[in-house]
């Protein structure tokens, strides 16, 4: 499946995007836009951004001045079909959702199939795998195999997920956007597992869920000492579970907010620099893990001995760009995209190591000071963030909290500067010199 957005009006008439995998793509005066506008005053220097997943495009304006407009019809946000068309000033563009092509088709395909020509995507009628209620979802063939969990399902399923073959299910660890997280007993030799059990959001062909599957594999040979360990992955019902090592003690969030909400700065160091040790090797395999936050560093024993480990390796990338999300902007990504950089933002496929230097940096300033080092409110949304992260500095960390020392300040700041350039060149580098800024 692809989406196009053809410029059918304005200044640059004539230039087509193309998208056939999860992407973002920006709109607005700043030279950081994808479809950067600079003569146009109309449009905002961040004026809109679309989250595309095909076939499914979002569009969110970003507090523009003058308004996005789709269909002549002024906007926030607008799920966005074939057809549609998106309007600021003079620029007008066209959205296209097609089908893929297959080219050279065999005689069985051609028998199936029929016309391989017609681009338009095929409306194919499935079952929710749980209920069996039918819906009907677009599809690049019409004979597309798709898997395929109603909403309230999945709702029902994250409360109560469902027993894992050799598993002896115990209690609900907690629940996320992706399903949940289940404290279990292996029966074959009886140490305790953490189970998460990862619901689809949306229709998902047998194509993305074999790829999916292949890149949790991928990431699941990395061994070090502060990564959570795999043990096995698989699909029961059509739902897909992972199993890790169970580690026992609380992710770094609810550590904090035991402890009203903050952590000193001894402790943050501590955990924070685990977590580079972990990312400076996944880094030098070749692995990015691109959601680091609180709620992905588990913490057990007790301070000065905490052991911090690394959870969900690669999970929300892959998650997101084998098609088993919809468009995340909607919903759970609101918590978690205060802590991307504006590369990450602004180009979700090509996120490298820096990204990830600054999400850790993001994740120890929370750690230390309870709030976001943007300044934005703590129920700030999408569009609000989104602008913060381009064009808002961070409030100094001393101005927080003036007990902290100023060289390890200065280590965290350095980490989540806006220009790439400026940050600490690799995990380790900010690892050493987190640790030497201690008094």
């Amino acid at each position: 499946m692809r989406v196009t957005l053809r410029v059918i009006s304005g200044p640059q008439v004539g230039r087509v995007f193309t998208f056939d995998q999860h992407d973002t793509f920006m709109i607005g005066r700043s030279e950081d836009s994808h479809f950067c506008l600079p003569q146009d005053r109309f449009f905002s220097r961040h004026h809109c951004i679309l989250e595309i997943a095909p076939p499914r495009c979002f569009l969110r304006d970003l507090g523009s001045l003058n308004g996005t407009y789709v269909n002549g019809f002024r906007v926030e946000t607008a799920h966005l079909k074939n057809g549609d068309r998106i309007q600021g000033g003079e620029t007008i563009l066209e959205v296209g959702v097609s089908a893929d092509v297959i080219e050279n088709p065999t005689p069985s395909e051609l028998a199936r199939t029929g016309d391989f020509t017609k681009t338009s995507p095929s409306l194919v009628t499935i079952q929710c795998l749980n209920c069996g209620i039918p819906a009907s979802v677009e599809a690049s063939r019409p004979d597309a195999k798709m898997s395929y969990v109603c909403d309230d399902c999945r709702e029902k399923l994250k409360q109560n997920p469902q027993p894992i073959p050799n598993y002896e299910m115990i209690r609900i660890l907690g629940q996320g956007g992706m399903g949940s997280v289940m404290l279990a007993r292996s029966q074959k030799d009886g140490r305790p597992v953490a189970i998460k059990t990862l619901l689809p959001e949306v229709a998902v062909s047998e194509q993305s869920l074999k790829r999916f599957l292949r890149e949790i594999e991928v990431a699941a040979s990395l061994q070090h000492p502060h990564i959570v360990s795999y043990i096995e992955h698989g699909t029961h019902n059509g739902i897909v579970y992972l199993v890790t090592e169970f580690v026992g003690g609380m992710d770094a969030s609810k550590l904090a907010k035991h402890r009203g909400g903050k952590l000193n700065y001894q402790e943050v160091v501590k955990i924070i620099e685990q977590t580079l040790a972990a990312l400076d090797f996944a880094h030098q395999q070749g692995f990015v893990h691109r959601d680091i936050k609180e709620q992905n560093i588990l913490v057990e024993g007790n301070f000065p001995n905490y052991r911090s480990k690394l959870t969900d390796f690669g999970l929300a990338k892959s998650f997101k760009q084998s098609g088993m999300s919809g468009v995340t902007m909607v919903g759970d990504v609101a918590g978690t995209i205060a802590y991307m950089p504006p590369e990450q933002v602004r180009d979700f496929k090509e996120v490298r190591p820096p990204s990830d230097i600054y999400a850790c940096g993001m994740t120890a300033y929370s750690l230390l000071t309870g709030t976001h080092a943007l300044d934005i409110s703590p129920r700030a949304g999408i569009a609000e963030t989104v602008k913060a992260i381009f064009e808002k500095p961070i409030i100094p960390i001393l101005q927080r909290i003036p007990e902290v020392p100023p060289r390890v300040a200065a280590v965290i700041e350095t980490a989540i500067a806006k220009d790439v350039e400026l940050r600490w060149r690799t995990a380790g580098e900010m690892r050493e010199s987190l640790l030497r800024a201690l008094p």
